[in-house]
């Protein structure tokens, strides 16, 4: 195993401050981000974290590290793009429950099934939070927003059952105010070969602040005797919700990544191979796309 120099937070932190709402859980996961990355020693040059749109999804500028910004829903198409070209990148998708399981849900599915090596964190706030606090897939049903003045009418998606049936192979969910416990999920997420979920409690203190109901009730299913292996067990524990909401590694499995099973990869990474064309064609290739 080579060995790991873990580089501290500071190595990480953006050219421009987080403009979040103060206390908004969006600061716990860049922080956790962080400090994950520090601790699995990655060097800036080697992380890269894409985005669609929402608050939640500004978090690629407030970090030193390569990133895209990209179109609401999209980040997963994008970051799948961007494995292929290079899979030697950490790939790390961040964005909302509005971007990720409402509009981005087909991308979502799809990069699963295929065992995408990326790292999806989703701040889950059951909110649309940058367009004021409309009802999002994952706001509980009969709850009173912008748009559901009357409560919401919908049952809201659960996305570690729905990761789980489209065959994510590490599934997790953590809270922004359990920061040691978050950023160490995001490392065990990172570090996974396959398609990692982590969805996060993140709540948006402006629309739905729910850290007095989180607080009392989360608990860590790692710390109990559960097996992370056992698929069967794992689906109801996705369901558990009341006076007890687990915390954890809810599911975690081997196989083969896409780009480990696709036969072109065989020459070696794309990014690393010549085109085999001159520097005159080069520059005729170039100007047609222009």
């Amino acid at each position: 195993m080579p060995t790991v120099v873990e580089l501290p937070v500071t190595a990480y932190k953006g050219p421009v401050d987080p403009d979040w709402c103060p206390g908004c859980g969006d600061f716990g996961v860049l922080r956790g981000l962080q400090r994950a990355a520090g601790k699995l020693g990655i060097q800036p040059k080697d992380l890269m974290v894409v985005s669609g749109i929402g608050c939640s999804s500004n978090l690629p500028g407030y970090i030193h590290a390569y990133g895209f910004h990209g179109l609401h829903g999209r980040a997963v198409a994008l970051a799948t793009g961007m494995k292929l070209g290079n899979p030697d990148l950490n790939v790390v998708v961040t964005g909302g429950d509005g971007d990720g399981y409402g509009i981005g849900i087909g991308h979502f599915i799809h990069a699963m099934r295929r065992n995408m090596d990326l790292t999806y964190i989703v701040m889950n706030n059951m909110t649309y939070g940058l367009t004021t606090g409309q009802a999002s897939p994952t706001t509980p049903k009969t709850t009173a927003t912008k748009s559901t003045p009357e409560g919401n009418i919908e049952s809201p998606i659960n996305p570690l059952a729905l990761a789980l049936v489209s065959g994510a192979t590490f599934i997790a969910r953590g809270y922004s105010g359990e920061i040691n416990h978050l950023s160490d999920l995001i490392a065990q997420a990172i570090q996974h070969k396959g398609f990692s979920l982590l969805d996060v409690f993140s709540p948006c203190v402006t629309y739905m602040n729910m850290y007095q109901f989180f607080k009392p009730r989360v608990y860590n299913i790692n710390e109990t005797e559960y097996d992370t292996s056992n698929w069967d067990k794992a689906m109801p524990k996705t369901y558990e919700w009341g006076e007890k909401i687990p915390l954890g590694v809810f599911y975690r499995t081997e196989a083969p990544t896409y780009h480990e099973l696709d036969s072109s990869y065989k020459h070696g990474t794309p990014v690393a191979q010549t085109l085999g064309l001159t520097a005159e064609q080069g520059q005729v290739l170039v100007k047609s796309f222009m």
